[in-house]
């Protein structure tokens, strides 16, 4: 077999002047070789003979099986094995990954959306420890405009819808006013399902955006490159804010965050736009809709019925609410560690939530109220004019040995008088 370096000699050779037939004596090749290299004036080309795997006959399998359910390699060896394969773990483990890297080689084209058209959202989660050794794990939610790559940080300690919703409050104000359409990944304050493709948003989240005015879009599954305007700035918090910093507490961990995006993040020159992001916000910021006139009310909202005993329940607890509700189904509004209990649209009760179960809390005066109501003792105490139906077997059986002394009405109020004095 000829190598490029034969070659040389071949071509080196016959500069000097020797023949076919010297140069093939003096390399020990055949002189039909000498002449091939030296009329070619090229290396020579080796083709790689391809062999047959014996895996081969199940590609098409493997790539039914991975288009179907994402399995990992020893999966697919295990169900070729029962289906007759006897080849090795190697090589189909190989050829998984091929495939997978194929499949998962994707290009994307990166887009930029006008001045107020579009912003993103993101969660993040950091690790703080405690004075106390423990370790607790605080969630940083981002919202990034994207025309100016201006952002919004804030940190809080549950992903509770509640606080999800004043977190995009607390943006729209920060940025003065709304974009028309807010891009999230598929969590779960914002999808709660899809159906062939197509996202079902949460009815609470729907209500929300309808208030402000914007059109939420979900990102399809499992692509983050989707929202990269909001991937990128999480990380740029991690490595310039958050590594090094020593956590306080909450309040003051927002606080640092604002004065640090002020300071550093708004006035720096964004990579990608090539210019500083205070000055694209400046652009943007007349282009973005206008906040409402009222916030949207994002306290936990729950329906509950007044039971004769004038309490209603929540958390395990019971609270006390006027009489007058008895009956009728109230809204219970839960914020902050306070319930407020609504009818229609009248504020009845306000109590701040204890720790703990099994707790009664009432304000004394709902209960002096129903000692005064009249109306309520006569209802209460009323004695029908008659037997009732309930007694005239009893009666007539003889069970009943003396009748219940009738008063009149007045006499109750009588005694009402005498009972408020």
């Amino acid at each position: 077999m000829v190598g490029k370096e034969e070659c040389m000699d071949i071509w080196a050779l016959k500069r000097q002047g020797y023949s076919i037939r010297a140069i093939a004596k003096k390399l020990g090749l055949h002189r039909k070789t000498v002449k091939k290299y030296l009329e070619t004036g090229e290396f020579p080309a080796y083709r790689k003979v391809k062999r047959k795997s014996a895996l081969e006959p199940w590609y098409g399998t493997i790539g039914d099986w991975l288009n179907a359910e994402d399995y990992q390699a020893t999966r697919i060896h295990e169900m070729l094995a029962r289906h007759g394969y006897q080849g090795s773990y190697t090589m189909v483990k190989r050829y998984v990954r091929q495939v997978k890297e194929s499949r998962d080689r994707i290009a994307y084209l990166r887009f930029e959306t006008m001045p107020g058209q579009q912003a993103q959202v993101d969660f993040g989660d950091f690790q703080v420890m405690l004075p106390d050794g423990t370790v607790q794990t605080l969630y940083t939610f981002v919202m990034v405009l994207g025309f100016s790559r201006h952002m919004y940080v804030e940190f809080i300690e549950w992903c509770t819808m509640t606080a999800f919703l004043d977190c995009h409050i607390n943006a729209f104000s920060a940025f003065g006013g709304v974009p028309g359409e807010v891009l999230y990944d598929n969590m779960r304050n914002v999808v709660v399902r899809r159906n062939v493709g197509k996202a079902s948003f949460n009815d609470t989240f729907l209500d929300f955006s309808a208030h402000y005015g914007f059109k939420p879009l979900a990102c399809p599954p499992y692509s983050p490159w989707y929202k990269g305007k909001v991937e990128r700035p999480m990380d740029y918090i991690r490595e310039r804010f958050w590594r090094g910093y020593q956590y306080v507490g909450l309040e003051q961990s927002n606080r640092d965050i604002r004065q640090w995006n002020d300071e550093v993040a708004v006035p720096r020159v964004h990579g990608t736009t090539k210019q500083k992001v205070s000055d694209r916000f400046e652009l943007e910021r007349p282009h973005l809709g206008m906040l409402p006139a009222r916030p949207y009310d994002t306290s936990e909202k729950i329906s509950r019925k007044v039971y004769r005993d004038c309490q209603v329940s929540f958390g395990a607890n019971r609270y006390v609410v006027p009489h007058t509700l008895v009956g009728r189904v109230v809204l219970l509004k839960i914020k902050n560690g306070v319930l407020r209990v609504y009818n229609d649209d009248a504020l009845y009760a306000i109590y701040l939530i204890p720790e703990g179960k099994g707790h009664l809390i009432a304000h004394p005066e709902f209960y002096e109220a129903l000692r005064r109501d009249k109306e309520q003792f006569r209802r209460k105490y009323r004695i029908p004019q008659g037997n009732g139906k309930a007694t005239r077997g009893l009666l007539k059986h003889g069970l009943i040995h003396e009748l219940v002394q009738r008063r009149p009405l007045s006499a109750y109020d009588e005694i009402l008088e005498v009972a408020n004095v």
